[in-house]
């Protein structure tokens, strides 16, 4: 099988990517700032580079010794209230570092790059659920720093012989259902997460941003999708992309939204315990609902979601309980 390289790799969704890819029987690098990723999260025996994907010399050097045949691109920013407050970190992190990483790997034979973007690039939607049609209008940093990535890989795509892979990600959730590894981002913000914490006993209590949507409950309304389901999906296209060096572009969501006190109430059921929160103003950036149309993944590949909110909340509970203060991965 194919050598690949995993920028990002030590962060939530990569390093759950990298295990999918070594059970699929690939060969994975990675390179990984461990800004938000940790390294423990890996594998002893996955080569991996602590830099920048930003670093050129750092990035021609990876492409040299280990010669992926193709790119998973997970590294940036992706924290949506700090983009608005911090917008310049979000356009470097994001847009300006996946330029350069993308013109190092053109240069350097590098034909195919699976990229890591967003529903947020959607802003909000006109109609629910969403398809890959739909307008692109982002409302915050975060959206515009992911897209403008998008364009930027389509113009090189069609100007080079190039294969791009989008996959504009909605929520995503849980943990290694086999407990190998789950979130540990320092100062994670994903709601699923944070409502484990504070289930755990690891937080006092969390807020609920916003009770005045237009949606059934007034909270904000989001389609959540299994971090190792997800983690599949990037084989599925990959190695699709592998093959038939076509360019696509799907999102990645089960085509179910689910409100905030709805995910409190789950979190509730799994834990045997109320869940302590208080009802708090909207965040700047965070549109009433995102709800997938995942049709055209569904239809072009045979991958398929086989995790619910019920095992999203599960494995993540899991590791919160404790998974996450075992030995590293072996």
């Amino acid at each position: 099988m194919s050598c690949v390289l995993i920028t990002g790799g030590a962060g939530y969704i990569g390093s759950h990517a990298v295990y999918a890819f070594l059970d699929a029987g690939h060969d994975v690098v990675v390179i990984d700032d461990l800004s938000t990723g940790v390294r423990a999260n890996l594998p002893a025996n996955v080569p991996f580079y602590e830099g920048s994907v930003a670093d050129r010399a750092l990035v021609a050097r990876i492409v040299e010794e280990r010669r992926p045949s193709g790119v998973l691109h997970f590294a940036g920013s992706v924290v949506v209230p700090e983009s608005v407050v911090n917008p310049a970190k979000y356009y470097r992190n994001n847009t300006s570092a996946s330029l350069e990483l993308a013109d190092v790997l053109l240069a350097n034979g590098v034909r195919h790059i699976v990229f890591s973007s967003t529903a947020a690039v959607y802003g909000i939607p006109e109609r629910i659920p969403v398809t890959e049609t739909a307008p692109l209008q982002p409302i915050n940093p975060y959206g515009w720093s992911k897209l403008f990535v998008e364009r930027l890989l389509t113009d090189m795509a069609a100007a080079h012989s190039l294969s791009v892979g989008i996959l504009r990600y909605f929520n995503v959730a849980g943990a290694d259902p086999k407990g190998r590894i789950g979130q540990s981002t320092p100062q994670a913000t994903h709601l699923i997460k944070v409502a484990c914490q504070v289930a755990a006993g690891e937080r006092d209590g969390m807020s609920v941003f916003g009770t005045d949507y237009a949606t059934p409950d007034g909270t904000c309304v989001r389609d959540y999708i299994h971090v190792t389901d997800l983690a599949r999906a990037h084989v599925a296209v990959y190695e699709h992309m592998h093959s038939s060096n076509e360019s696509v572009l799907f999102n990645c969501g089960n085509g179910r939204g689910y409100s905030v006190l709805e995910v409190i109430r789950a979190v509730e059921k799994a834990s045997g315990r109320p869940l302590a929160h208080k009802l708090d103003a909207r965040r700047a950036g965070d549109p009433p609902a995102l709800i997938a149309d995942p049709s055209a993944l569904l239809s072009a590949l045979s991958w398929r979601a086989e995790y619910d909110l019920d095992a999203m909340v599960r494995t993540a509970l899991a590791w919160e309980r404790g998974a996450h203060r075992a030995q590293p991965p072996a």
